[in-house]
């Protein structure tokens, strides 16, 4: 019943409208059926993955960039998925989209004994009365259609109906009833592998493990100490180096050290599983030696940023500079975090701070409200290139009070109004946009602004 009334609001309030407030009340309603049953079952961490979720989709009602919300909406699905499933262990975390899918499949045969359990024996009655609701809603939609048509007194009487949007709202309204049903079914019975790690691997020979990792240590450390002078000397150490521009410092390694960081964590993973650890000296060995990669692999995390510090200084704020920053931080936490299941060599609750982690960080990102902090630090900052209006003018209106505040005719001009789609499709960063747009100058203003620059 729950998921029916959960489908049939999903139907109404995501078809046809905006994303925005309604998109927020379904994603929390999503969960409605399911969370009774996981605080029924004390699983408290995947309560917390559940707030964090739909915290996410919230964001939909807050941020109009369109980049902004794709990644909030890919972030809540996958910790769903990894709430819903219960998984705890890295193989279950990666399998949560298919054991979901999964789940789906063992749902619909749950709800359709779920509804012959409550018809009871009165099954056949319940049917006939379902078909005759059918069939009557069926004729009134028919003559209404008709009728409403032929007479516009009797249509004004009569409430309206988007016929055109009722088959993408009976299709959406499906789908949100399932999703709800199917996060229920699994709230109540996790799939039997949720809890799946893999073993420990056998372990390698103290020398044979020693030789590549040691290797890689110095190679790291090698790597950072280099870089201190870029980290401490700034523009001096950039413009000193020759045939290097900011440009060309930025760009030149900032890809290849996220891959560095992204690898790094990889090569821990697998020489943990085989490290050497039958005696004390053995595990106390391992664990110096995986520390010191992480430590200097922190130090590349910050190499990375500062060259990225540098390149925004000189160039200004993007989306994608903003974005490869979060993933860089969120790298650097995953690195921290791997420290401190080293301490005591226990990382059966890594898997899931891994994914809390990369939810946080999309979350830090949507808060900071990305486009407006692109919008004031490019008009603000003394940058080494002119400024550039078409790419700020293609902002979404979450950077509308940014470019309102500066109280300069040329960036007002690049203010404009949210769209109005009623309270479903309301949303804070268009309604701010909305209310800002009737101050910003117009015609001849403008045209005087930009001749001026």
């Amino acid at each position: 019943m729950t998921s029916g009334i959960v489908g049939v609001a999903g139907g109404g309030l995501l078809v046809g409208h905006h994303l925005g407030l309604g998109a927020a009340a379904v994603g929390l309603a999503l969960w409605a059926a399911a969370v009774p049953a996981l605080v029924r079952r004390r699983a408290w961490l995947d309560l917390v993955t559940v707030g964090l979720a739909v915290l996410l989709v919230a964001m939909v009602a807050v941020r109009d960039a369109g980049w902004v919300v794709a990644l909030c909406l890919l972030a809540a699905a996958m910790l769903s998925t990894v709430a819903a499933t219960s998984a705890r262990g890295g193989p279950a975390v990666l399998a949560s989209g298919a054991s979901w899918a999964a789940g789906v499949v063992r749902t619909l045969p749950w709800l359709v004994r779920g509804a012959g359990t409550l018809a009871g024996p009165r099954r056949g009655q319940v049917l006939v009365a379902a078909r005759s609701l059918a069939v009557t809603a069926g004729l009134l939609l028919v003559f209404g259609v008709l009728f409403t048509s032929a007479d516009a007194v009797f249509a004004s009487y009569v409430p309206r109906l988007e016929l055109e949007l009722l088959p993408g709202q009976v299709v959406v309204g499906l789908l949100v009833a399932v999703a709800s049903a199917t996060l229920a079914h699994l709230a109540l019975a996790p799939p039997p592998w949720s809890g799946v790690r893999l073993p420990l691997g056998r372990p390698a020979r103290l020398g044979e493990w020693l030789l590549p990792l040691v290797a890689l240590d110095a190679l790291v450390l090698a790597f950072v100490l280099v870089q201190l002078g870029g980290v401490l000397g700034g523009h001096r150490h950039v413009l000193g180096t020759a045939g290097l521009s900011y440009a060309e410092y930025a760009r030149q390694g900032f890809a290849q050290l996220v891959a560095v960081t992204a690898l790094t964590l990889v090569v821990v993973a697998v020489a943990a599983r085989r490290a050497p650890r039958e005696t004390g000296r053995e595990r106390l060995i391992s664990r110096l030696v995986l520390g010191v990669l992480c430590v200097g692999t922190l130090g590349v995390v910050a190499s990375a940023l500062r060259r990225m510090d540098l390149y925004v200084e000189a160039f200004g704020l993007t989306r994608l500079r903003l974005f490869v920053v979060m993933a860089e931080v969120v790298l650097g936490v995953v690195l921290l975090l791997l420290l401190a299941a080293g301490v005591r060599w226990r990382a059966g609750w890594l898997p899931r701070a891994v994914v809390h982690v990369a939810g946080a960080g999309v979350l830090a990102l949507a808060l900071v409200n990305p486009d407006a902090l692109i919008a004031r630090h490019n008009l603000t900052a003394d940058l080494e290139v002119p400024v550039d209006t078409v790419y700020l003018a293609g902002l979404s209106a979450d950077a509308v009070p940014a470019l309102h505040a500066l109280d300069d005719p040329l960036w007002a001009c690049l203010v404009r109004g949210g769209t109005d789609g009623g309270a479903a499709a309301w949303n804070l960063g268009r309604a701010r946009a909305s209310e800002l747009a009737g101050s910003a100058p117009g015609g001849s203003t403008c045209a005087d602004a930009y001749a001026k620059r």
